[in-house]
């Protein structure tokens, strides 16, 4: 059974600029805090929801875990930064997307699931019920086969 396929490009904010900064974490206090904790469950919650449900919220955090132990997570998670800003046309700020991820990697798992936010997305449900909240009022009857006839 596949997943849900959402709008070629889910938006409520403009493309084209980041709803927040790098460094405003504590908008969203709650999400900072998982993130200095435990910022595998806000990476995985963050790579649901950018790859559109292919790669699951437990797979993307156990696998930001396994590279933290390597010591190169940073090469992992930027390009799910990068996709990021490719479905909102976002700029590469303040510098590049690995190098935003190597030196402030817990800023930028903020910033990305705050931008997912703001955008009408909520990365806490996953990307199934996220695909069903945006297709609520466009769905149509499911096609219902004929009966028996006589």
């Amino acid at each position: 059974m596949s997943a849900p396929q959402g709008p070629p490009s889910y938006a409520s904010q403009p493309t084209g600029k980041w709803s927040t900064g790098l460094f405003d974490c504590f908008e969203d206090f709650s999400n900072c805090c998982i993130t200095c904790c435990c910022p595998c469950v806000t990476f995985g919650r963050t790579a649901e929801i950018v790859d559109r449900g292919q790669t699951s919220c437990l797979c993307g955090g156990v696998s930001y875990y396994a590279l933290c132990h390597l010591g190169c997570a940073c090469l992992y998670t930027c390009t799910y930064r990068t996709k990021l800003r490719a479905l909102y046309s976002l700029p590469e700020d303040p510098c590049g997307d690995c190098c935003v991820h190597f030196w402030c990697t817990a800023c930028a798992l903020c910033q990305e699931y705050r931008e997912l936010n703001n955008r009408g997305l909520d990365p806490r449900i996953g990307w199934i019920a996220n695909a069903q909240k945006m297709n609520v009022g466009t769905t149509t009857p499911p096609f219902v086969a004929p009966g028996m006839t006589r």
